[in-house]
C-alpha cells in the first residue's frame, strides 16, 4: 500500500444505478490498489423518489407505488448477487425503514423525519455495493458514515464539523482501512445528538472530500457518467469537450455557478490540504478523465462556461439610502442571519440588486421568503423570477487585454439583466433570461472555444 497514494473513490447515482454498472465500479476499486475508501450515492433515481416522499402531499396508495418502485430497483440489484441470503435480511430492514418514515403522518412537517428518508438511498447502495465488491474476491467492510461524519442539526443543508470528523476518523475509520475497504455512504451525516442529517444534493462529492482530508488521502476520485469536465454541459451543445486539468481556483468558481460534475463544497478539503481530484466516468474508465490539481501548466483567459439555473434578482431599495451609512450593512446582515449565499451584487444611489439561489423544495428557497420578509421591513423589495446564471470561467480575466470584449460582442444579440466583473480574476457573470441560457451558451462556446 505505500507505493500506492491513498485513494477515496466516489461512485454517482448512474454509476450504482443497477448490478452491471455497480460491476464497472467494483472492477475500477480492485484495479487500484491505492483505493481504501469508497463513497456511494443512491441508486440512479431512488433519490428523485425520496424527495416526493418526503415533500409531496400524497395519498396512501401514491405514498405505496413510490416505496414499490424504490422496492423494485434494490430488488433488481439483489436478484444479481451470488450472496443473496446475507443481504436480503439487511436490506428488507431498511426498505421497511423507507415504507415507516414514508407514511409518517409528520414526515412532511419535520425536517429531522425528511433527512432520515432521504439517507435510505445511500444506506442501501452502499450495502448492495459492498456485496458487489466482495464478488471481485476484495475483502470489504459496509461502513454507516455517521459515526464519523458530524455535523450541525441545519437538516437538508448540515454543515461539517471538521474536528470531529478528523478525531472519529482517527479513532473508527483508519483502522478499518488496514483490513479492508471500506464502503460507505455520502451525503449523510449525523449531529451531536446521533440524528441522521444530509449534506444537500449532490453531497456525496463533498463526503468523498472531507474523508479523504480526514484520512490523509493524497487522491480523491469522483467517478461519474461522463469522461471529466468539460468546456460546459455537452447537453447543451454538443461540441463541449472534456479538459485534462484544471486548478483548484478554477474548479471551484465552475462548481459554485453550477457545473453539476462537482460540488461546490467538494473544493474545499481539497484546496486545505492539496488533494488531488480527478474526475471520471465509470462507464469508460479508460478514457481518463480531468485531474485537479493546485497549479496547472496552462492557465487559458478562457477555461469552460457553466450555467446555473433557477436564480432570482432581488432589488432592495429606499430613499434613506442616498448619502446614508449602513443601509448595505442592514441588509446583509439580514442574508447572513438567515446563512444564504449571494452571487451577484450590484449597487445604485438609492437601491441595491443581487441574485439568489432558487431550486424547488430546496432549504435556499425556503430561506429566501424568510430572508425577503424581513428585508420587506426596512425597505422596498423587488424579486423577480425566471433568470439563469452563465459564467465564463478563466484566469487574468480582469487584465488579460480583449477578454471581456470578446465575451460581450458573442452576446451583444441578448438582454443581460446583470454583470459581475472584477471581483476576481477567474470569472464574468451574467444574469440572463432563461429562456435565452441555452443559445447564449452555445454563442460563447463557439466563440471562445471553437
Amino acid at each position: 500500500m505505500s507505493n500506492n497514494p491513498l485513494t477515496i473513490a466516489k461512485f454517482g447515482g448512474t454509476s450504482v444505478a443497477n448490478y452491471t454498472a455497480m460491476q464497472n465500479c467494483a472492477r475500477i476499486v480492485a484495479s487500484n490498489p491505492g483505493t481504501r475508501i469508497v463513497v456511494v450515492s443512491a441508486s440512479a433515481g431512488v433519490t428523485n423518489h425520496l424527495v416526493s416522499l418526503a415533500y409531496t402531499a400524497l395519498t396512501q396508495e401514491q405514498i405505496a407505488e413510490i416505496c414499490q418502485s424504490i422496492t423494485d430497483i434494490e430488488h433488481a440489484i439483489l436478484k444479481e448477487l451470488k450472496d443473496q441470503a446475507s443481504v436480503k435480511p439487511k436490506l428488507d430492514d431498511l426498505l421497511e425503514e423507507v415504507s415507516n418514515l414514508a407514511f409518517h403522518e409528520e414526515i412532511l412537517h419535520r425536517a429531522d423525519l425528511k433527512d432520515q428518508l432521504l439517507s435510505m438511498g445511500e444506506r442501501m447502495s452502499s450495502l448492495m455495493f459492498s456485496a458487489v465488491l466482495a464478488e471481485e474476491n476484495v475483502a470489504t467492510i459496509n461502513f454507516d458514515v455517521r459515526k464519523v461524519l458530524h455535523t450541525d442539526s441545519e437538516f437538508g443543508a448540515a454543515a461539517p464539523q471538521l474536528e470531529a470528523i478528523a478525531d472519529s476518523a482517527n479513532q473508527l475509520l483508519k483502522p478499518e482501512i488496514d483490513k479492508a475497504i471500506v464502503v460507505t455512504q455520502g451525503f449523510v451525516g449525523a449531529d451531536s445528538e446521533g440524528r441522521t442529517t444530509t449534506l444537500g444534493r449532490g453531497g456525496s462529492d463533498f463526503t468523498a472530500a472531507l474523508l479523504a482530508e480526514a484520512v490523509g488521502a493524497e487522491v480523491c476520485e469522483i467517478w461519474t457518467d461522463v469522461t471529466g469536465v468539460y468546456t460546459t454541459d455537452p447537453r447543451i451543445t454538443a461540441a463541449a469537450h472534456p479538459l485534462p486539468e484544471l486548478s483548484f481556483e478554477e474548479a471551484a468558481e465552475m462548481a459554485t455557478f453550477g457545473a453539476k460534475v462537482l460540488h461546490p463544497a467538494t473544493m474545499e478539503p481539497a484546496v486545505r490540504k492539496d488533494i488531488k481530484v480527478f474526475v471520471g466516468s465509470s462507464k469508460e474508465p479508460a478514457k481518463g478523465g480531468t485531474w485537479i490539481v493546485r497549479d496547472c501548466q496552462h492557465e487559458p483567459s478562457y477555461r469552460a462556461i457553466t450555467r446555473r439555473k433557477e436564480q432570482v434578482m432581488v432589488t432592495v431599495k429606499t430613499p434613506k439610502m442616498m448619502y446614508a451609512q449602513g443601509f448595505l450593512q442592514q441588509v446583509f446582515a439580514i442574508i447572513a442571519k438567515h446563512k444564504l449565499s449571494v452571487d451577484l451584487v450590484t449597487t445604485s444611489e438609492i437601491s441595491v440588486a443581487f441574485t439568489l439561489d432558487n431550486p424547488a423544495n430546496s432549504v435556499a428557497q425556503r430561506l429566501n421568503r424568510e430572508t425577503i420578509a424581513e428585508l420587506e421591513t426596512i425597505c422596498d423589495v423587488t424579486v423577480e423570477h425566471g433568470f439563469d446564471l452563465v459564467t465564463v470561467v478563466g484566469n487574468h480575466m480582469q487584465t488579460g487585454k480583449g477578454v471581456s470584449s470578446k465575451i460581450f460582442a458573442a452576446v451583444s444579440d441578448y438582454n443581460l439583466r446583470m454583470i459581475c466583473f472584477g471581483a476576481n480574476p477567474h470569472n464574468i457573470s451574467l444574469l440572463v433570461n432563461e429562456a435565452d441560457s441555452s443559445e447564449i451558451v452555445t454563442v460563447l462556446h463557439k466563440a471562445l472555444f471553437e
